[in-house]
């Protein structure tokens, strides 16, 4: 294992990859010439981009035509299912057919905040499961108290598929299931709080070949930036957090992360 360098020291060579940020939302999409400059000083080298709705689609579609070095993921996310899920599913499922994306996600189940009915969040989830079959795709899952259902859901419609889950906050149990069925974990900004020193042991017993590193922007800026908008650039406080925690050099984790990002999302 290698002694931790400064995480500062030749900190700008090093290059990154956020494989999770929502540029096109309200609020980013407007000011996105100004942060994408910044991600780029900062050694951002790809953004995944997650594409919600119709809007946040069409949006990220023209983007990507605008900077190669950015792709976009589809679907409707577990608290928007009942609201829209029948209505865009169409929508994401011509996209992905098309090629124009690079995963299926964020989809899941979210027992936390409960915006739609469980039994609906299941019912997409499989439909989204199938989609990745059909398109082979990997998935982008988010799951907040939820795994139980997640993991007998994924068992049986989507064996052997390729998936993360984006902003892991689970238990080191949890992780190890994720691990168990050769998926990655995604760990963004929340690694750096100063009371997340439980996902700080997962991310430490957890093999690096299974971790991507996130922003979720705009949300959870890391604790230097915390209360303000997140954006590409800051992930690397996310990164030099995990070299800290893993003892390892900043530059063995970027190098690590954006290879996983890239065989995930299949990036060339």
């Amino acid at each position: 294992m290698n002694v931790l360098k400064d995480s500062n020291q030749n900190s700008s060579f090093v290059k990154l990859i956020d494989s999770h940020a929502h540029l096109t939302c309200d609020g980013v999409f407007e000011n996105l010439p100004e942060v994408l400059k910044r991600a780029e000083e900062n050694g951002i080298e790809h953004i995944v981009n997650i594409c919600t709705d119709q809007k946040t689609l069409e949006r990220g579609l023209e983007l990507s035509e605008k900077y190669p070095w950015i792709y976009n993921t589809g679907a409707t996310t577990p608290h928007d299912v009942e609201k829209e899920g029948e209505a865009l599913f169409p929508l994401f499922e011509k996209t992905a057919k098309d090629g124009k994306l690079v995963a299926i996600g964020e989809t899941g189940l979210d027992y936390y905040y409960e915006h739609s009915n469980r039994d609906l969040q299941k019912l997409f989830l499989e439909r989204y499961f199938d989609l990745a079959k059909s398109t082979q795709l990997p998935v982008v899952i988010h799951c907040r108290e939820a795994f139980e259902d997640l993991f007998a859901i994924a068992d049986e419609v989507f064996p052997g598929g390729s998936a993360v889950l984006h902003c892991f906050t689970g238990t080191l149990e949890e992780a190890k299931k994720v691990v168990d069925r050769g998926w990655y974990l995604s760990l963004s900004g929340i690694l750096t709080f100063k009371k997340s020193v439980w996902l700080r042991e997962v991310a430490e017993v957890i093999p690096l070949e299974h971790l991507l590193i996130e922003t979720d922007t705009p949300y959870l800026a890391p604790q230097s930036r915390r209360g303000k908008p997140n954006e590409p650039s800051y992930v690397k406080e996310t990164a030099e957090m995990l070299a800290k925690t893993k003892e390892l050099t900043l530059e063995r984790v970027a190098e690590v992360t954006a290879e996983n990002a890239k065989v995930f999302f299949q990036i060339q």
